[in-house]
């Protein structure tokens, strides 16, 4: 598998990672994974693939833990990420509760450091510089190796990284979500600092696997996603249906051609897409091999140009939390 540096002082990673929240919360995914035994194949799988990022959270049920025990024999063929922040009241970036989620989740991963932490989401009562100081004290502890942030904006980008540089910013970007072109990136890039996409298949959308709602299972988080509703399915699903077009093409699956998209258009963009199916996992990472021309890239911003994607990606609660 090709890999990447995550920006300019970070870890040397897989092209692809693998998202884990579907690996542990039982309500989130139609198919996610529910016992710990496929959990650990999954990941062994990912491995031997040449998967090297994973990514999980501490708000991702037992996910930490089933990534842990899968690690226990592999901990150094793994760039190990995940971050904190949600509580039970909202987001909590305190210098006090810094410290004690990374020494909760070093415990239910099993390991004694954790390669890439971040700030799940900014905490807006807490100055940046207060909680990205308390993670770079990780950092000289050796319980952290390098610090990341996830939806932040560009000020707080740039605040946090005089603070503590900051390998990986962690954001929602597919051909259904460009909004960080606009802004993000390119501070991004002036920094040096890498963007990790997270669902870079647009919710499983860009898979080309859904054709109505009852797909989703009826726990399914996305039923009440904005883009998942009435006309905004419809609308969605047709560009999807052209995606396909383009796919068959190329003789490579939708979700490829996404993937491809991602990796063939920067070189500093790692995706990091998550599914519970070892088949699809290895459908994700073969799109490493796949190399786009810049007919194809032209041909695909046709398709997908910014703002195509019917719906807001989250909802207004969760919107909320996003671009501080």
């Amino acid at each position: 598998m090709e890999s990447r540096t995550l920006g300019n002082r970070g870890p040397r990673v897989s092209a692809i990672g693998l998202g884990c929240m579907s690996i542990g919360i039982a309500d989130t995914y139609t198919s996610s994974v529910r016992d710990e035994a496929s959990a650990v194949a999954l990941i062994d799988l990912a491995l031997d693939l040449g998967v090297t990022l994973l990514d999980t959270a501490d708000i991702y049920g037992v996910s930490e833990q089933y990534v842990g025990k899968a690690l226990a024999r592999r901990r150094d063929q793994a760039v190990l990420a995940t971050k904190f922040g949600f509580v039970e009241r909202g987001i909590d970036g305190s210098p006090r509760h810094v410290r004690e989620a990374c020494d909760a989740s070093l415990r239910r991963l099993g390991v004694d450091h954790i390669d890439l932490y971040y700030l799940h989401r900014v905490d807006p009562a807490v100055p940046i510089e207060e909680t990205v100081g308390a993670m770079a004290d990780l950092v000289r502890e050796g319980k952290v190796k390098f610090l990341g942030l996830s939806e932040a904006s560009a000020a707080t980008i740039r605040r946090a990284h005089k603070v503590h540089p900051l390998a990986a910013v962690q954001t929602e970007y597919s051909l259904f979500s460009r909004d960080p072109e606009d802004e993000i990136l390119p501070t991004l890039r002036e920094l040096g600092i890498a963007l990790v996409a997270y669902s870079p298949l647009g919710r499983g959308f860009l898979g080309g696997r859904f054709t109505k709602l009852e797909d989703l299972a009826s726990d399914d988080w996305r039923r009440n996603h904005p883009r998942f509703q009435g006309e905004n399915f419809a609308k969605n699903l047709a560009l999807v249906e052209r995606l396909r077009d383009l796919a068959s093409k190329r003789a490579c699956t939708p979700a490829q051609l996404a993937l491809a998209w991602l990796l063939s258009a920067h070189d500093d963009v790692v995706p990091i897409p998550g599914t519970s199916n070892p088949a699809r996992l290895e459908e994700n990472a073969a799109a490493a091999d796949i190399r786009l021309t810049s007919d194809d890239l032209e041909g695909l911003d046709r398709l997908s140009p910014r703002g195509i994607a019917a719906g807001t990606r989250y909802n207004a609660q969760s919107l909320a939390l996003v671009d501080h």
